[in-house]
């Protein structure tokens, strides 16, 4: 019941079975029938030896919408090799441009690649199961983690490398800037973007800086003097407090920020304002979890209810399919 594993099944019921076994098989096939969705993460091969390929699952549900989540495409030749966060971000491209943002290869602090994936997975899930609604057909989808992160970084870094002949390398200057980086303050530390001509013009006439000149009046301009800009202006920054900067930035309608850490955004006066978090009693204790950060006005969400144990609803479950618990009990998972 670690953090993770408590926030992510919140509101779940968890049923585990042993598909090594001809019953934990039966039990499967059983929810197969009544389901909507059948997701998994296992490799192709995996999935197929243990008698639950495509095929397999929609001769049972013809209308089951069927969501294979791999690390690489079947049609590649990297399509048995086993993915992970990190390799993925390595693979897509995500340390060398950290490298060339920090001087140094690095991971992004966060499982990006992972929650990258899986938001694909459900959006794409979703749209077969909208065209399920349409047309009555259910179909295999597939969501692999290098494709989906090639993507996602190439939504930028593709920039110049798309067109025949290129007319420049697979990156986006600005992201990889070396100056681009929170400003220091006189007193710590401030994010800001004084990015469209807008914002840089009020910048400059409420700051007044020495270095202002017409080179770096336009926007087209300040983008081929990108690090120079970011360089001049951090300069700046430590002129004053963060809460100076922020009140001004704050007037000239210029994105600014504090430096929060994770713990911070427990505690934030806005996240707290539109009820992101809410309070769930579970048997160890109450738990506060980050919520559902979409609004719908007529089905708002919520969360659903406390993480389950491992295991903690498979003979429920199985009993409300009509299956004998007893005889299936030997084929319930362990974990």
């Amino acid at each position: 019941m670690s953090g993770v594993f408590v926030n992510v099944n919140r509101g779940k019921r968890s049923v585990v079975l042993d598909l090594r076994t001809e019953v934990g098989k039966t039990a499967l096939r059983a929810l197969v029938l009544e389901a909507d969705v059948f997701i998994h993460s296992m490799r192709a091969k995996a999935i197929a030896k243990i008698g639950f390929g495509y095929e397999q699952v929609a001769a049972l549900n013809p209308g089951i919408i069927y969501t294979n989540c791999y690390g690489y495409g079947r049609r590649g030749p990297n399509r048995d090799l086993p993915a992970y966060d990190d390799t993925i971000q390595a693979e897509c491209g995500i340390p060398a441009v950290q490298e060339q943002l920090t001087g140094e290869a690095n991971y992004v602090g966060t499982i990006i690649a992972d929650k990258v994936a899986g938001l694909t997975a459900l959006y794409a899930t979703m749209m077969a199961l909208f065209h399920r609604e349409r047309t009555g057909e259910g179909q295999e989808v597939e969501v692999s983690m290098f494709e989906t992160m090639a993507s996602f970084m190439l939504v930028e870094h593709a920039n110049g490398a798309m067109f025949d002949p290129p007319l420049g390398p697979a990156v986006y200057p600005r992201t990889v800037a070396p100056n681009r980086r929170p400003y220091r303050t006189s007193d710590g530390h401030i994010a800001a973007l004084i990015y469209n001509d807008k914002h840089w013009n009020a910048f400059i006439d409420a700051v007044r800086p020495a270095w202002a000149t017409d080179l770096y009046a336009t926007l087209e301009r300040r983008a081929h003097h990108i690090d120079t800009v970011y360089g001049l202006v951090a300069e700046t920054m430590k002129e004053r407090t963060t809460a100076e900067w922020l009140a001004l930035f704050r007037e000239l309608q210029i994105p600014a920020a504090p430096l929060n850490t994770p713990d911070a955004l427990f505690e934030d006066p806005h996240l707290n304002a539109v009820g992101l978090f809410e309070t769930v009693d579970t048997p160890h204790g109450p738990v506060r979890f980050p919520g559902v950060p979409t609004w719908f006005s007529r089905t708002p969400g919520r969360v659903a209810g406390p993480a389950p144990l491992l295991g903690e609803d498979t003979e429920h479950v199985l009993g409300e399919l009509g299956l004998d618990t007893q005889d299936i009990e030997p084929a319930l998972g362990s974990g």
